[in-house]
């Protein structure tokens, strides 16, 4: 898992440190992923959260483009094992 945000690696690094998460945040200065993925707006200087599932091979299994941080990792893993069972 990634996670990406406008903000400086320095402000990131900190950021995670401080919420312990368990994945790395990179850093999109210039806005060109968020403009790739449609998660950036036109009027503001914050992101959309938007999040993807992706395989390993590269593919986007999932797009959720509208993401709740409080429920979104049990969508996500939900989802996930729902994908596995399918495959089964």
């Amino acid at each position: 898992m990634l996670g990406v945000s406008f903000d400086s690696p320095e402000t990131n690094r900190d950021f995670a440190a401080g919420n312990d998460l368990p994945f790395r945040l990179l850093t999109d200065h210039d806005r060109a992923l968020a403009k790739a993925v449609g998660a950036s707006r036109a009027l503001l200087p914050l992101p959309k959260r938007v999040s993807y599932l992706v395989g390993a091979d590269g593919r986007v299994l999932k797009a959720y483009p509208e993401v709740d941080p409080k429920t979104h990792a049990a969508e996500v893993i939900e989802g996930y094992r729902a994908m596995i069972a399918a495959a089964d």
